[in-house]
């Protein structure tokens, strides 16, 4: 039977995925006992029920995510779980005990800081890993769609990784909105997306992709980029002129190039950059509708909720080699107590 003695000792300390180097996610290891973190000012400590899996943890593995941690660190940057610690300079805090879902360092750990600004509850009957995603890939996808890509009914949407957590969030939201949508995505993964509504699915390796999606659709009006190099020459070939939009959020097969001359005189085509920290950061009014909007999403049950693969805390270093490999579809997530 465990004594008062232990339980205090177990809630002072905390298991954890440390990363040691920035050679990758094979040197992500499982350790015991780290001292707890304390909530700085406007955080709030949880304890972590579920931690989200992003394509971001493997580039920050490798030392190339921009104002990413340097090794050693506490892996993960996405958790939902329990309020157990409020830091100061929190306006109107959620009250010990309520169950939220944030971004902060070390979410691959029993506990977390998360950012109090960026909270949100988890909705009423969600589990905690169900509520994984909100604050990324939905508000990405949403962002990506909406207030930076302008998607009108009628118009054609490319959303490239469409497997993943933020392209299905993209799938499902531009069938919401009345687009037409073409998609990428390896072959296998074809049924999962034509199954979230997408029109056209195509393998983005195919050599010919932009002559495939232009005779699709003859132009497309937005495209959501998230993979890179692989795909940014393509991305940029089919888009309409001078109406059409890129929304570029990733960049998972490598970096893209794209010079003044290229817009001028081969791609003038209107291109965004997005990351979804960096808007909650400069633009909080936009990020606050964006959440509102989230929120009737919710209630009206396009946005449902999620259902992550959720693995073992110490089986995070192989998820994350698949995901780097392109093994994995849709979202997944850590247990920190299994």
């Amino acid at each position: 039977m465990e004594t008062d003695e232990q339980r205090n000792t177990d809630e002072r300390t905390t298991r954890a995925l440390l990363q040691r180097s920035h050679r990758g996610p094979r040197d992500l290891t499982l350790t015991t006992g780290r001292p707890r973190p304390e909530p700085g000012p406007g955080e709030y400590l949880i304890r972590v029920g579920a931690a989200g899996v992003n394509f971001a943890d493997v580039m920050q593995t490798r030392g190339t995510y921009g104002g990413g941690p340097q090794a050693p660190y506490v892996a993960g940057f996405e958790a939902a779980g329990e309020i157990v610690g409020t830091g100061p300079d929190v306006t109107d805090p959620y009250p010990p005990g309520t169950r939220v879902v944030g971004t902060g360092p070390g979410a691959f750990a029993q506990y977390a800081t998360v950012s109090a600004a960026g909270a949100l509850p988890v909705p009423a009957g969600w589990s905690d890993a169900a509520a994984l995603g909100m604050v990324l890939n939905w508000a990405t996808a949403l962002a990506a769609l909406k207030p930076l890509g302008g998607i009108a009914a009628g118009e054609t949407v490319l959303v490239h990784a469409a497997a993943g957590g933020v392209g299905q969030a993209a799938v499902r939201l531009a069938r919401h909105y009345g687009a037409r949508v073409v998609a990428t995505a390896s072959p296998a993964k074809h049924d999962t997306v034509r199954a979230l509504g997408a029109d056209q699915v195509l393998d983005a390796r195919r050599p010919d992709l932009a002559a495939e999606v232009t005779r699709l659709t003859g132009g497309v009006d937005l495209v959501l980029e998230s993979v890179g190099r692989a795909t940014f020459g393509a991305s940029l070939a089919v888009t309409k002129p001078f109406t059409g939009r890129v929304v570029v959020f990733g960049a998972a097969s490598g970096d893209a190039t794209l010079s003044t001359h290229d817009l001028v005189f081969t791609h003038p085509v209107q291109v965004k950059g997005l990351h979804i920290g960096a808007l909650a950061a400069a633009a909080p009014a936009l990020y606050r509708s964006l959440i509102a909007e989230l929120g009737t999403l919710i209630a009206d049950g396009t946005y449902p909720p999620g259902t992550p693969a959720v693995h073992p805390l110490a089986d995070g270093p192989a998820v994350l080699e698949r995901l780097e490999a392109g093994r994995t579809s849709g979202k997944h997530a850590l247990d920190p107590w299994r």
